[in-house]
Order: structure tokens, then sequence, then C-alpha cells
């Protein structure tokens, strides 16, 4: 993790390459990016639990069936 000191040096770096003018516009730039970034993490975390949760209750479905089969199974043996 880049200390104060070094953030100091980087952005004074950055002003003398850039310029006063286009600094600000690059920081917008890279604040959309990590924005559009975050959105894309957290639409791609909602598949996953959307998935996980489909998955959950497909098992339990499949579960309750082979139950019920079962059930019905030793219901025709006993008679």
């Amino acid at each position: 993790m880049l200390g104060t000191t070094e953030l100091l040096l980087l952005g004074g770096l950055a002003l003398l390459l850039f310029g006063g003018k286009k600094v600000p516009e690059m920081m917008r730039g890279l604040g959309q990016g990590v924005k559009e970034f975050k959105n894309g993490m957290k639409d791609v975390n909602e598949t996953i639990d959307s998935v996980k949760k489909d998955i959950t209750t497909s098992e339990v479905s499949e579960s309750n069936t082979l139950h019920s089969d079962i059930q019905e199974q030793n219901e025709s043996k006993e008679l």
C-alpha cells in the first residue's frame, strides 16, 4: 500500500507531466472506471447468488421427489 509521501510524489509528478487541467479530467475518468468496475462486480455477485439459490432449490425439489418415490415403494411393498 502506498503511503502519504508516495501519493504526494505521484500527484506532483502527474501534475508536472500532464498539467493542471488534464489531471482532474484523468481522475474523473479513473473514478468512473472504478464505479463501472464495482457495478460489474455487483452484477457478477448477484448472478452467482441467484445460481446458488437455483441449485439449492432444485436439489431440495429432487430430494423431496426421491423421498416421495421411496415412500410409495415402501407402501406398495407393505400391501
